[in-house]
C-alpha cells in the first residue's frame, strides 16, 4: 500500500453503508471511529495498512512535514509503519478504519 489521498468527487453526501461494503470487499475489517472536536493524537503508527475513510466532520492527519485535511467522503491510504499525527475539525470527525 502506498501513502494516497482520495479526494471524494460526488456531490451526493457519502453513505455510511456503502462506504464499509467498499472496505470489506477490498479486504479490510472494518470498525467505525468518532473523535470529538479537536481531539488530537500525538505521533504514533501502526503494525498494519489502514484505510481511514471520512463519513461526517473533518480531520488533518500530519505525515512528516505535510498536513492532508480531510472532510467528509475523502480517504486516506496509511501504509503500515506510517508514523503520523491527527487532529479532529472542530466539529469532531466520524470515521471509518479498514484494517489489513
Amino acid at each position: 500500500m502506498n501513502l494516497e489521498v482520495i479526494r471524494w468527487r460526488s456531490a451526493a453526501a457519502p453513505a455510511e453503508d456503502a462506504l464499509r461494503a467498499r472496505l470489506e470487499s477490498e479486504g479490510f475489517s472494518v470498525f467505525r471511529w468518532r473523535d470529538a472536536p479537536d481531539a488530537a493524537y500525538s505521533p504514533h503508527s501502526h503494525d498494519h495498512d489502514e484505510s481511514l475513510w471520512i463519513v461526517e466532520g473533518g480531520i488533518t492527519f500530519g505525515i512528516g512535514r505535510q498536513l492532508y485535511r480531510l472532510e467528509a467522503g475523502d480517504r486516506l491510504m496509511l501504509p503500515r509503519n506510517t508514523v503520523h499525527t491527527a487532529t479532529a475539525g472542530s466539529a469532531g470527525a466520524t470515521y471509518l478504519i479498514g484494517e489489513k
